[in-house]
């Protein structure tokens, strides 16, 4: 199974520009397990996670990192990725 975690948060406005194409993409595959981690409200996780800004969103495949970004993507972009590890 693919997982997709998306650490973000609240203060964040690169986050909000990728959160549309998160939740499309999360309509669009659900063969794919998306998640949402607020940063704020889950410290332990995004330690955890190495990750040191947001939005940062990692893509697990059984439980193991194969792939992460930082940033904003497009929605094509990210579907493309998602793809390639399904």
């Amino acid at each position: 199974m693919l997982i997709v975690k998306r650490y973000t948060a609240t203060w964040c406005g690169p986050c909000k520009q990728l959160a549309p194409a998160f939740e499309a993409l999360q309509n669009e595959m659900p063969n794919v397990q998306f998640q949402t981690i607020d940063v704020d409200q889950n410290k332990d996780a995004a330690l955890e996670a190495n990750v040191s800004s947001v939005p940062t969103v990692i893509f697990e495949k059984d439980g193991v990192p194969v792939y992460r970004f930082s940033g904003v993507l497009p929605k094509s972009v990210i579907a493309g990725t998602i793809q390639k590890f399904l």
